[in-house]
């Protein structure tokens, strides 16, 4: 009779091949419209930037934008400083003094988060279509021609997002979120048919402006707004698009401890929102039905991954260590513990059939992608990617839940 943590790693390996399965079958269904985005007319855009302490970043932001393809006199650009304590309005006032579409708004207090600053953005934005970017990051040119499409084609869009790309690859874990990111946006797009695109991510998304007035605007205490924006989106009856075609460059974290904390940060945000939308779970809409339980089972299936690989790594040391001190003790050779029946064959199968099925799914999107920077990733940094970077996100959430429960947390 299989034991308790064999029925555990069953359940793990069911979920997970559920998981996978469910993509390779969106994969052959849409794999020929993956680039595929509506054509659209010029309209007015309003672009909101909140900035917090981005002097560094915020110029070259603001150069991006204003230098995206689109009509200048439909595109107006408002950055809302968040009491920055450097010299961020004094680079952002460079570029109000010389463009008339640029606009600066500095929040009478600092708001600990960029809901905050957004909203006051979104009510002084100007036009019907809102755009929001982050401070350290550049969209493509034709980003917006690719995205407004969407919203002009069907009224019910209430969102759009497109790829986030890291702008500077230089450093080994910059190169792992290159792949990380990539295989975000290669599995967000084959949730786009099913309406299951869960994030519109901060860097740069596009909004219809009368659909964020509807549901209430940012929520202002969540860690992660940008998903409980596309939550509530959802959740009022709108779809939300995904852009492959188009990309944004954003700068991602350098070292680990920064990495570490934007990762807490994110999986908080995720806890709370799973948190606000409970009652939505297997009620209503695609919220309920699709995006909460496919949401829940990532989580559920890092946590299972963790405790059956904790659970075995200690019976193996612990046995060996047991093993040993007896065979000391009789001044015999070591014991070696055969423990590989049937059933521990069959586990072992599995899980190395799952491995080398997502490393074959990981490859398929970093070549669908096509991140040109990748290809010179070289085998190392993939290897590294699979076998210890994937495997640091349980510890992370159980670190994150840990957190959570404390109230020891902040944007």
């Amino acid at each position: 009779m299989a034991s308790l943590i064999e029925w555990i790693y069953y359940f793990y390996i069911f979920l997970a091949l559920y998981m996978l399965s469910l993509f390779i079958l969106l994969y052959i269904q849409g794999r020929r419209q993956m680039f595929d985005y509506p054509s659209g007319e010029p309209a007015h855009v309003s672009i909101v930037i909140p900035c917090y302490n981005e002097a560094k970043h915020i110029g070259s932001a603001i150069g991006g934008l204003l230098d995206l393809d689109w009509p200048e006199n439909m595109l107006e650009i408002i950055v809302v400083d968040d009491k920055s304590t450097d010299n961020s309005v004094e680079e952002i006032k460079k570029y109000v003094s010389k463009y008339g579409n640029v606009r600066l708004i500095v929040n009478n207090k600092n708001s600990g988060g960029a809901a905050g600053p957004t909203n006051i953005g979104i009510r002084n934005a100007k036009y019907d279509f809102v755009a929001v970017a982050d401070a350290d990051s550049v969209p493509e040119r034709e980003a917006l021609k690719k995205m407004i499409g969407f919203l002009q084609e069907d009224k019910k869009v209430g969102g759009v997002t497109c790829s986030i790309s890291v702008k500077t690859k230089n450093r080994f874990i910059e190169k792992l979120q290159t792949i990380e990111y990539s295989i975000i946006a290669f599995t967000r797009k084959l949730l786009d048919p099913v309406d299951g695109v869960y994030i519109m991510p901060g860097p740069f998304a596009l909004y219809r402006k009368s659909v964020l007035v509807e549901v209430g605007g940012f929520d202002e205490k969540n860690m992660t707004q940008d998903i409980e924006m596309t939550w509530r989106i959802l959740d009022s009856g709108y779809k939300v698009r995904m852009c492959l075609a188009t990309r944004v460059n954003s700068v991602a974290p350098s070292k680990f401890k920064g990495w570490w904390r934007q990762r807490v940060r994110w999986n908080i945000g995720g806890i709370q929102t799973l948190l606000k939308y409970k009652n939505v779970f297997l009620r209503r809409g695609i919220l309920g039905f699709f995006v909460i339980p496919l949401f829940t089972i990532g989580y559920l299936t890092g946590l299972l991954g963790f405790v059956v690989f904790s659970y075995l790594i200690f019976k193996k040391i612990f046995v060996y260590y047991l093993s040993t001190r007896f065979s000391l003790f009789l001044g015999t050779d070591v014991i070696v513990l055969n423990e590989f029946n049937l059933s521990g064959n069959v586990l072992a199968f599995f899980g190395i059939s799952l491995l080398i099925l997502g490393i074959a799914f990981t490859l398929l999107g970093l070549s669908v992608t096509k991140e040109r920077d990748l290809r010179r990733a070289g085998s190392l940094i993939l290897a590294f990617y699979f076998l210890v970077y994937l495997s640091i996100y349980p510890m992370l959430l159980i670190y994150s839940a840990y957190k959570f429960v404390r109230g020891n947390y902040k944007w």
